[in-house]
């Protein structure tokens, strides 16, 4: 589960050009713009990641001005999110920043303090999440189903260790794209389709998910290569165009492109040269590939390489890039397949609200 608050160690210090008042200090992989000699190379902190939504406290009531956002509901009134000070992605004097230090006097008494403790749920840190565009998920069957992988990656600047391991393998780059996770299966002949976090009806004409997969005729083309095949697949998708995300792709109509084919009778990942292939059979089309590169980079290399504009619309920039071997492997660390991403932080402070 991703760390958004833990105790952590400063590891350097650095002025920033043109900056009096201000210097840059380094956390993990992340580059944090604090006040000048607040911390030192050896201090513990607490270290808030990007995304993280602070509550309503004394201590971050000075990120009000910038950082407030309210509560979200559901249709039915009832709150989803609650209300609170998101941190993001901001540049300062030239500098990009991401994420909040803390010192550990924020934490209550008694609270765990070796390096890498996690401290989320005891500071009341959520993860933000951008409201669901009007219509996109619909009625509702279950949280998102057991059967079937999350499709999170975890962010590169918490993986020096997973780096130093794996390094001079080669992965395989794919461009991350910015619309909406969506999920379609077969389970024992059954169709089914999911949103990032829920279990959805297939069959509500009130989904923009649902009226996509019927329009694309999943149900059909899954039962199709799942005989041909032998075994019941899903695919995970980024589902883009009018009405996600503001349709920063420019496409026409709404579309997925697929990163993930998935055996569900084993939960297996298929390997890349194989899901591509499965992806081929359906008609479907992936997301960009981009190709292979031999892992000897430093977390800020691996950033710089996420930079560029997207290969569905050079007029924007793409969101990232995601790394992962052509064979599936598993790893310790991330507790599930060696896969992560690297996000470009020219994209988020022009879209990230």
């Amino acid at each position: 589960m991703r760390k958004l608050a833990s105790v952590q160690v400063v590891n350097a210090a650095e002025p920033i050009p043109n900056a009096d008042a201000i210097e840059r200090v380094r956390v993990l992989g992340w580059w944090v713009v604090v006040k000048k000699g607040e911390f030192r190379p050896g201090d513990p902190v607490v270290y808030c990641e990007i995304d993280s939504l602070l509550p309503e406290r004394p201590e971050f009531e000075f990120l009000r001005p910038s950082s407030f956002k309210p509560a979200q509901t559901d249709a039915a009134g009832a709150v989803t999110l609650p209300s609170g000070f998101r941190v993001k992605t901001v540049r300062l004097r030239g500098q990009v920043s991401q994420g909040i230090c803390f010192h550990p006097s924020v934490l209550p008494p008694g609270a765990p303090a070796e390096e890498g403790a996690d401290v989320t749920d005891l500071l009341g840190v959520r993860k933000w999440e951008p409201p669901a565009p009007v219509g996109l998920s619909g009625r509702v069957k279950g949280g998102f189903p057991g059967f079937l992988p999350k499709t999170d990656e975890t962010r590169v600047q918490v993986l020096e260790p997973v780096l130093a391991r794996n390094r001079g393998k080669t992965l395989v780059v794919t461009e991350k794209l910015d619309g909406t996770s969506f999920t379609a299966f077969l389970r024992a002949g059954e169709f089914g389709i999911c949103s990032r976090n829920l279990h959805l009806d297939e069959t509500d004409p009130g989904s923009l998910l649902a009226r996509l997969a019927t329009k694309l005729g999943l149900a059909d083309r899954l039962r199709a290569v799942g005989a041909a095949r032998g075994f019941d697949p899903a695919v995970q998708a980024e589902v883009i165009g009018p009405g996600v995300q503001g349709n920063k792709y420019a496409v026409p109509e709404l579309t997925l492109r697929v990163f993930n084919v998935l055996d569900v009778g084993t939960y297996r990942l298929l390997d890349h040269a194989v899901m591509l292939e499965v992806v081929r059979e359906l008609g479907l089309e992936p997301v960009p590939q981009l190709g292979t590169v031999v892992l000897n980079h430093t977390v800020d290399e691996l950033v710089a390489l996420s930079e560029g504009v997207s290969v569905l619309n050079p007029r924007a920039q793409r969101e990232g890039i995601v790394l992962r071997p052509a064979v599936e492997e598993f790893d310790a660390d991330l507790g599930g397949r060696l896969s992560f991403k690297a996000i470009n932080p020219k994209f988020l402070l022009k879209y990230d609200e």
